[in-house]
């Protein structure tokens, strides 16, 4: 390459802009340009690196490399430092050097890695489109040491003209991959918006978005009580079951501070899912196999993670509603009862005894079977009115604490509370924890000829339990083993419809305990 005239210099810059023009592939076009620019300017070797952050490098394209740098599949040039490279990544390099001697070329000749066919120099331009830096072409010619003035400034414009290419395609590439993530978008959107439930939620979010997304593995995190806990994986073998919410992790940062997270190696994204402003849970996604996340992916998990939210959100409003009308049904059937049957009750106690007070005392047997009748009628519009209570309960949304503490003062029982802190669990659990407590307070004030009991409860990594106590008669278990009551029974399906357990243990003189566990996720058959 030597000095050229203006107009040849126009030539080439004209040649080199069509050759940029027709391709949209960033590989491939600076491949083309790169044997086109050798061509034009008469010189025989050359190669691009794009440079990321050090030590990252990528020999991005090549033409007429001396066998010294060509073995081993370009080994020699796709490993390892060198002058161009360090004084890239160090902010000395932003226009084009006169020469550089090749630290590569140097080894080769030392290490004898073959023929340099005469190539010891090469120049080295910056790769950029004026406003950033991306990259380095080096260009050389058997025993050429020096490049002229006009050489490196022709070398610079044509740099300038490749990177503003390469800009152009890299933001035609993400516009793109932008309209392809957002059309994967409104596909995930159509599937998760037809679940019905938090849990089918969270397995749709993973499954459905590791296929329509490629992810390498997912996981779905969400909080209960105090710590994050593991609601769905998809394609990873292990992965923390629990995390507290002082842990130092990725997950625990991205919801503590309420913030999408990256890997320092761009292949893992941890974003939050936040309902009204409160983080509800993270998502953990790895990218597609030897892929990392560029920006558009950023902006298309954002996206994401708002749409998972509006989700959770739906099917939350939509189990409130539920629990609306359910608490309105409730209301209506104790209504019912409190106007028909509790005051028929009351009918028949007071037709009792006034009958009673006619039949001449000689009459005894009939007295007491009057009474007999008054006491049984008593006795059912007590049991009728805590029915009606527990069909109009304190809700549980005060706490399930607050909750039981009222209905045994309902029942005129003083009850010991266990705990280390406030309950704060998810609502089917609080819900079934809640209805099984009745039914052992219930079973102390009726059966236990105690008006005192303790309630312990507590939370592991696996579930919460629940233990209700009292000092009553007891009674022998072998003995009584036979005979279920329909309290018993009522406690032990609660349990297990929802994957827990249920066991009771008693003795004579020494009181009842029943012990209740309730898992955080329940799998289902």
């Amino acid at each position: 390459m030597s000095a050229y005239d203006r107009v040849e210099e126009l030539t080439i810059l004209k040649v080199i802009a069509e050759t940029l023009n027709r391709c949209n592939d960033e590989e491939q076009m600076l491949q083309d340009v790169l044997e086109k620019l050798l061509k034009l300017t008469k010189l025989e070797s050359g190669w691009i690196f794009l440079v990321h952050e050090k030590p990252d490098f990528t020999l991005i394209a090549e033409y007429g490399l001396p066998p010294a740098l060509s073995w081993g599949n370009k080994q020699p040039m796709c490993q390892g430092g060198c002058h161009c490279l360090n004084r890239y990544w160090n902010g000395n390099l932003n226009e084009p050097v006169n020469i550089i001697e090749c630290k590569r070329l140097n080894d080769a000749i030392q290490y004898d890695w073959g023929d340099t066919e005469g190539i010891t120099h090469h120049a080295t331009v910056p790769l950029g489109d004026g406003e950033e830096f991306f990259g380095l072409i080096n260009v050389a010619s058997p025993h050429k040491e020096t490049f002229s003035k006009e050489e490196l400034t022709l070398l610079q414009s044509i740099a300038f003209q490749i990177g503003t290419a390469v800009k152009r395609t890299r933001l035609y590439w993400e516009e793109q991959k932008r309209a392809e993530s957002y059309e994967r978008l409104n596909t995930f959107v159509r599937h998760i918006g037809k679940t019905q439930d938090i849990e089918t939620l969270a397995k749709t979010i993973v499954h459905k978005g590791g296929e329509v997304f490629q992810w390498s593995w997912a996981d779905l995190y969400v909080k209960e009580g105090n710590a994050l806990r593991l609601k769905a994986s998809f394609n990873k073998e292990e992965s923390a079951g629990s995390l507290s919410l002082d842990d130092d992790t990725d997950i625990t940062k991205a919801f503590n501070q309420q913030k999408q997270l990256v890997s320092s190696d761009q292949k893992v994204i941890f974003t939050p899912v936040l309902s009204k402003g409160e983080p509800l849970g993270v998502m953990v996604m790895a990218a597609p196999e030897n892929e990392a996340y560029h920006s558009v992916d950023l902006e298309m998990v954002d996206a994401l993670s708002r749409n998972v939210s509006l989700v959770f959100e739906s099917i939350r409003l939509q189990e409130r509603r539920q629990e609306i009308l359910l608490h309105e049904e409730r209301k209506r059937l104790a209504r019912d009862l409190h106007d028909s049957v509790n005051q028929t009750l009351f009918s028949l106690s007071l037709t009792a005894r006034g009958a009673k007070e006619i039949i001449p005392k000689e009459n005894q047997d009939l007295r007491e079977l009057l009474d007999e009748m008054l006491q049984m009628s008593q006795n059912s519009m007590k049991e009728m009115r805590s029915l009606i209570w527990q069909l109009r309960p304190v809700g549980i949304d005060e706490g399930v604490v607050t909750a039981m503490k009222k209905y045994s003062e309902h029942l005129g029982l003083s009850v010991t509370f266990d705990m280390t802190e406030v309950p704060d669990w998810p609502k089917s659990i609080e819900e079934t924890i809640w209805r099984i407590s009745q039914e052992a307070l219930n079973n102390v004030k009726k059966h236990t000829q105690s008006n005192e009991a303790r309630i312990h409860l507590y939370e592991t990594e696996e579930g919460v339990g629940m233990e209700v106590s009292d000092d009553g008669e007891g009674f022998d278990e072998q003995k009584n083993q036979k005979k279920k009551t329909l309290g018993l029974t009522s406690m032990k399906e609660r349990a297990e419809l929802v994957g827990g357990s249920f066991t009771m243990k008693s003795e004579k003189k020494k009181g009842t305990t029943i012990c209740v566990f309730l898992p955080f996720e329940f799998k289902g058959e």
